[in-house]
């Protein structure tokens, strides 16, 4: 089982797409489920391959293009980002910030997304945040959007669906 659906939205997703100025809930959900295709929500750290890292499992490659390519461009953004890493840890292991940092690699994750160009729409829907991710995310030919949305169904709405049993038997 990796992080609860709720605090990873309310205490990290949340939190940070407010530090960087697109907390729209759309976003949110492309984030959580991203997270939920890429990690089960954090259930694995890394990938089978040991490419990816932390629950949107990016690739070290993917975090310096994203530093020397894009941030490199938007110091006041750069400043932003490099706010919600670590002060020392960054500088001496700065790919394991994606998989201890879960704030930075929200940021990168959502970073990853603008520098491709997503556009997500307000109110966009499960099966239209799945063509984003499967468009602007997926590396692999074995994925497609179903898989996306069903791994938000099982991880996302499935917890909280779950939680809300729970209380409901705890009445």
């Amino acid at each position: 089982m990796g992080i609860c659906a709720k605090e990873l939205r309310q205490f990290v997703i949340q939190p940070t797409l407010l530090h960087l100025g697109d907390d729209r809930p759309c976003v949110e959900n492309l984030l959580m489920g991203t997270a939920a295709q890429a990690s089960g929500l954090g259930f694995h750290l890394t990938s089978d391959n040991n490419e990816g890292l932390g629950i949107y499992q990016i690739q070290p490659q993917t975090h310096i293009q994203l530093w020397d390519q894009y941030l490199i461009n938007d110091p006041d953004l750069a400043s932003r980002i490099r706010g919600l890493a670590s002060q020392h840890e960054f500088l001496a292991h700065p790919h394991a910030e994606l998989a201890t940092n879960l704030s930075y690699a929200t940021a990168l994750a959502w970073l990853k997304y603008q520098q491709a160009g997503a556009v997500i729409p307000d109110g966009a829907g499960l099966a239209t945040l799945a063509e984003i991710w499967h468009r602007y995310w997926c590396q692999s030919e074995t994925l497609n959007p179903e898989s996306f949305i069903n791994s938000y169904r099982e991880s996302i709405e499935g917890l909280q669906l779950a939680a809300n049993s729970q209380k409901a038997t705890a009445a």
